[in-house]
């Protein structure tokens, strides 16, 4: 295409969900009330974790780093989601777009990473117990949190530099609730061969890898608890592993199925409650699975919000 054909695009419109005029007010009360869980949730296990010394060990810093991650990254789509409900043009400037796209796929490639570190964490501390302080020392969790921020830095920046350089023509509508980086390469009037061949590869080792790391641990995991045969233990597997597996499998199941094996049959509406269940949900169940339901953080919460005892001794 000539360059005369082109035109500059300097925003773009977000069709958002395909939710009719009568039912939106109804969904944008559970959409604010699913982000306000999410980011009281989040803050909570942040600030409890902060608070409490008991909590002061490596799996809980890993978690005060995902409760973290969990809270941006609603926060990167969400709000602009809630104003956009409420507007009649749901625009979206381009250099706001380019920036949603990255940190988007920062705090997303970034609770991946964290996701396999817990995972490491609680396959060290069951398979490993009398070794777990010198294995997970605080030196190694920082190196591990450091880690995940400069590969997920690196992974970002990568593909918003590939879109930037991308050119956009008349059609800057985007059927979507985020600048989606899929949507935006369809858009596109440039060549994007490069672009995903880019999201395929290193989806690859950003996705699947990790995937399958998180999925050997457990394994190993409930391998190392039934070698003790007895009913305590298998409940004990499963408690441990079954609902941490659920929101895994939530996360990357919908991730992978839309970025590195997209079907042509796939409806818009379809690839949208996709990501709504990565982008909303996983978000606002990891403080329920993770968290609420360990004795240490009912403890923590439990002595937040008791009062203090000033009876004499």
């Amino acid at each position: 295409m000539t360059g005369q054909n082109q035109t500059i695009i300097s925003q773009f419109l977000l069709l958002g969900l395909p939710i009719p005029p009568e039912h939106q007010l109804l969904f944008y009360v559970l959409f604010l009330t699913m982000y306000l869980t999410t980011m009281l949730g989040n803050f909570l296990i942040i600030v409890l974790i902060h608070l409490d010394s008991r909590l002061h060990m490596p799996m809980y810093s890993l978690l005060s780093n995902l409760s973290f991650s969990d809270l941006c990254f609603s926060s990167v789509t969400m709000p602009k989601l809630l104003q956009n409900m409420q507007s009649q043009v749901p625009s979206i400037s381009y250099a706001g777009c380019l920036m949603q796209m990255y940190f988007f796929l920062f705090f997303a490639d970034l609770e991946s990473f964290l996701l396999v570190a817990m995972a490491y964490d609680r396959y060290v501390a069951i398979c490993f117990p009398l070794h777990y302080t010198s294995i997970m020392s605080p030196k190694r969790c920082v190196c591990l949190v450091v880690i995940s921020w400069l590969l997920t830095t690196f992974h970002a920046m990568l593909h918003t530099l590939l879109m930037a350089r991308l050119s956009f023509c008349a059609d800057n509508v985007i059927p979507h609730f985020f600048c989606d980086m899929s949507a935006l390469l369809k858009l596109s009037c440039s060549d994007t061969h490069i672009n995903k061949l880019v999201i395929f590869v290193m989806g690859g080792i950003i996705l699947v890898i990790p995937f399958v790391l998180i999925i050997v641990s457990y394994a190993r995991i409930v391998s190392s608890i039934l070698k003790v045969p007895s009913a305590h233990g298998i409940h004990k597997a499963f408690s441990t592993c079954g609902s941490h597996l659920s929101v895994v499998s939530l996360f990357y199941g919908t991730v992978i199925g839309l970025y590195l094996c997209p079907s042509a049959t796939n409806s818009t509406m379809k690839e949208t409650v996709m990501s709504m269940m990565y982008t909303v949900v996983t978000p606002m169940l990891n403080p329920f699975i993770y968290s609420l339901r360990n004795r240490d953080m009912k403890a923590a919460l439990t002595s937040l919000f008791q009062p203090p005892n000033f009876l004499p001794q």
